[in-house]
C-alpha cells in the first residue's frame, strides 16, 4: 500500500471530499454481491447499479452475452464511478467465479417458491442474480442456485421491475447484515485500495500529476 501516494494525492482534493471517502467506505460491503443476467432494457441495469451504490454493494457483475453493454451513464448518475464492476458474456462464467471467491448463488424470482425476503436470512456471503425483464433469470442460474429468495406480494401484479425488486432486496439485506456481528465491512487493505481509486478518479489531471509525482522518486 502505497500511503505516501495517496497522502500526495489527497491535497488535491478537498478535506471534506477525503472524509466523505473514509465515512462511505466504512459502511461498504462485498459480503453481499449483485449479479445481472443478460436484462435488456438499459435503464433497468443503470438503476440496479445506483442502488447497490445508494446501499453499500461495492461490486456487481453483469452478463452481457446476449444483448451487450447495457448500463446508461446518466441513468446511473455516477454509481458506476463508486461500485466495481466485472463483466462476463457467460453465465458459467460469472458462476464460477462468484463459487470461488465463496459466494452461495442465490435466484431472485417469483416464479420458484423461495424464501420470502422477511425471512431470509444472510448468514454467509451471497451473490443475488437477477434476470430480465420477461423471462426471469436462466434455468442455468436456477437449477445450480443454492437458494431462492422472494418478495410477497397481495395485489394483481405478479412480478416488480427488476430495478424496483434490487431496491427493495438490498435494503433489507443490508439493514439484517449489518445489524449482525458477521464480518461485513471491507478489509483495511480493500478500504486503502478504494480511497486511492476514489482520489484519482475526483482528480481531472490525474495522469500529470501522476507523473510529476514519479519524477521525484
Amino acid at each position: 500500500m502505497n500511503e505516501e501516494l495517496l497522502s500526495y494525492l489527497e491535497d488535491f482534493i478537498s478535506e471534506e471530499r477525503r472524509d466523505r471517502f473514509i465515512s462511505v467506505l466504512e459502511q461498504r460491503t462485498k459480503f453481499i454481491t449483485v449479479a445481472i443476467e443478460d436484462v435488456y432494457q438499459m435503464h433497468n441495469t443503470s438503476a440496479v447499479i445506483r442502488s447497490c451504490e445508494a446501499f453499500g454493494i461495492q461490486e456487481a457483475h453483469l452478463i452481457e452475452g446476449r444483448f451487450g453493454k447495457r448500463l446508461d451513464k446518466n441513468i446511473a448518475m455516477g454509481a458506476q464511478q463508486w461500485v466495481d464492476l466485472h463483466r462476463y458474456d457467460l453465465c458459467t462464467e460469472a458462476i464460477g467465479n462468484l463459487r470461488g471467491l465463496g459466494y452461495q448463488i442465490v435466484a431472485t424470482t417469483p416464479h420458484t417458491k423461495g424464501v420470502p425476503l422477511a425471512e431470509f436470512s444472510v448468514d454467509s456471503k451471497i451473490a443475488l442474480f437477477f434476470g430480465t425483464e420477461k423471462e426471469g433469470l436462466s434455468e442455468e442460474v436456477l437449477s445450480t442456485a443454492d437458494s431462492f429468495l422472494t418478495i410477497p406480494m397481495v395485489g394483481f401484479t405478479e412480478s416488480l421491475n427488476i430495478s424496483v425488486s434490487a431496491a427493495i432486496i438490498l435494503q433489507q439485506l443490508t439493514t439484517k447484515l449489518k445489524q449482525s456481528n458477521l464480518p461485513w465491512k471491507l478489509k483495511p487493505g480493500e478500504i486503502f485500495e478504494k480511497r486511492l481509486d476514489w482520489t484519482k478518479k475526483s482528480i481531472k489531471s490525474i495522469e500529470e500529476i501522476l507523473i510529476r509525482y514519479y519524477q521525484t522518486k
